[in-house]
């Protein structure tokens, strides 16, 4: 049996221990990373960690250590009400401001990572606060970045775009961009609808006091306006209570403090340097937040705790495993597998699936960088279109980022409360897993089979 057989078979086996015997599935895949990379494979120490994440594990880390204290100490709560006094008390707009926000970040050229990275913590905040299910507002966050990635001037397109070019294939970058945007656009809206958005348009809420509690939903009134409400005397983390004017009854924070002031200055400075001068998140994030701990050491010492470290097993183990598949050249063997197909349109559809399947728990990047090339001989017998064809693997493989083992769908599991990480976990894959099949299947049929590309 060979290499790329065995790497397989041990993925599913990963999956059946890790859900049959309620076990961390990261933990079980740095088993399996062990076993079949040690016993098998036979590589050494340095080959089974360089498939370790180690930037996945920063970005990880530091975005969730750095809301963890923004949080803490009121500045998410001050966020959260300019957020909704923005939108007049409209709940139901808040997850399209959210979409819209974070695909003009990507469309201008921000990685899509780093934009999740900043939005996804704010976005699961105001879904905590204001009860909207943390599956739309991390959803629709996910696809508004994929919305805007593959604009010509972005990462994903500037990809996509180039490896078309160098393999000589025609192409149309502005209508890739376009064809990316409708679909995740009425992906979202699916996705609005199914995951209770429809209730949230009759919710509103009064601005004035903008907390939970307080929703003047289907014709009832507001809470009472106030300042008077206990709340930790320090801003955060601290036992004694003081009553402030800057809390609302509902104990939304409505003013900016020092540690606020400086808090927000850092999130400003993540903003600035991941998306403007492509600083990598993580460590940004991680560095950003080591300074305000190292200002403020008695009100963030219970931070680090915050991390979502079970998250950060989990994602880390899988995408080890997954590096070792790919050096074990189960990518490529996969690959090179569809050239034995005598259908063009399944042999198309089948690179779709790779390129999404693969893509769930790797780098999208990587992904589209690898795959078109290995797709341009099928290409070339100009069997299907090629534009279509790359248009179709392009959506195939970005929609599938709200897998919880990508960069995008970790970062917003991670940035879940605690209490119901666990089942958006479990959602987001079953999510991303449907995605692996339903967009092959809804892109060739909209982008291949009709010839028009």
């Amino acid at each position: 049996m060979s290499i790329e057989i065995y790497s397989i078979i041990g993925l599913v086996l990963i999956f059946l221990l890790a859900t049959l015997r309620s076990v961390n599935m990261g933990a079980v895949a740095f088993l399996g990373t062990f076993l079949i990379g040690t016993f098998i494979y036979g590589e050494s120490e340095d080959d089974l960690f360089s498939g370790f994440p180690g930037d996945l594990f920063v970005v990880l880390v530091g975005v969730t250590m750095l809301f963890a204290i923004a949080k803490h100490n009121g500045t998410v709560d001050w966020l959260i009400h300019a957020g909704v006094r923005a939108v007049k008390g409209r709940i139901a707009l808040i997850p399209w401001v959210m979409f819209t926000v974070t695909s003009l970040l990507t469309m201008v050229g921000a990685v899509v990572p780093g934009a999740v990275a900043i939005m996804a913590p704010i976005g699961l905040n105001f879904a905590t606060r204001y009860k909207i299910n943390p599956l739309l507002m991390g959803l629709l966050i996910i696809n508004g970045a994929s919305a805007g990635g593959f604009s010509p001037i972005s990462i994903f397109g500037s990809i996509t775009n180039g490896v078309v070019e160098r393999s000589g294939l025609p192409g149309n970058p502005v209508l890739l961009w376009l064809s990316s945007f409708l679909f995740n656009t009425l992906l979202s809206v699916v996705v609005f609808f199914l995951f209770g958005g429809k209730q949230l348009l009759r919710r509103r809420i009064d601005t004035n006091v903008a907390g939970p509690g307080d929703e003047a939903a289907e014709g009832g009134s507001p809470g009472p306006a106030g300042g008077g409400t206990p709340v930790p005397a320090d801003g955060g983390g601290g036992t004694a209570t003081a009553t402030r004017p800057d809390v609302t009854a509902a104990g939304t924070v409505t003013t900016l403090n020092s540690q606020r002031a400086i808090t927000l200055a850092g999130l400003v400075v993540l903003a600035v340097g991941a998306l403007a001068l492509e600083f990598d998140v993580g460590l940004l994030a991680l560095s950003i937040a080591t300074v305000i701990c190292l200002l403020s050491p008695g009100q963030t010492k219970g931070c680090v705790a915050e991390v979502a470290w079970p998250t950060v097993l989990l994602i880390c183990g899988v995408v080890t495993y997954v590096g070792l598949m790919e050096r074990a050249g189960t990518i490529e063997f996969l690959g090179d597998s569809v050239a034995g197909i005598g259908v063009p349109l399944l042999a198309a559809f089948v690179i779709c699936l790779i390129g999404g399947g693969v893509s769930a728990f790797a780098s999208t990047t990587g992904i589209l960088g690898a795959l078109i090339p290995l797709a341009v001989p099928f290409l070339q017998t100009g069997q299907v279109g090629a534009v279509g064809m790359i248009i179709a693997l392009a959506i195939s493989s970005s929609v599938v980022d709200s897998s919880p083992f990508s960069t995008s769908g970790a970062l917003v599991v991670a940035s879940s409360p605690a209490e119901v990480r666990d089942l958006v976990f479990r959602r987001l894959m079953v999510w991303g897993m449907s995605m692996i099949a339903l967009a092959p299947i809804l892109t060739c049929a909209l982008f291949v089979v009709p010839g028009w590309l």
